[in-house]
């Protein structure tokens, strides 16, 4: 399944809700970390793609 922004967000969100109530034991801290630090990496790559998208939308619409 490919990934989606909406998926990936959702993910994120549950691990730090995980992490906030304390339901992440220490073992798997490092885990869900990391796995948190790729889905920000990956959501702030889809932000910018739609970004350049629609900058680039509304540059032609000038012309």
């Amino acid at each position: 399944m490919k990934q989606t922004y909406e998926n990936a967000f959702a993910r994120l969100e549950s691990i730090v809700a995980q992490i906030e109530k304390g339901e992440t034991d220490l073992d798997a801290l490092a885990k869900a970390v990391k796995e948190a630090k790729d889905l920000i990496r990956f959501c702030t790559a889809q932000l910018e793609r739609v970004e350049n998208d629609v900058n680039k939308c509304l540059e032609d619409g000038k012309e």
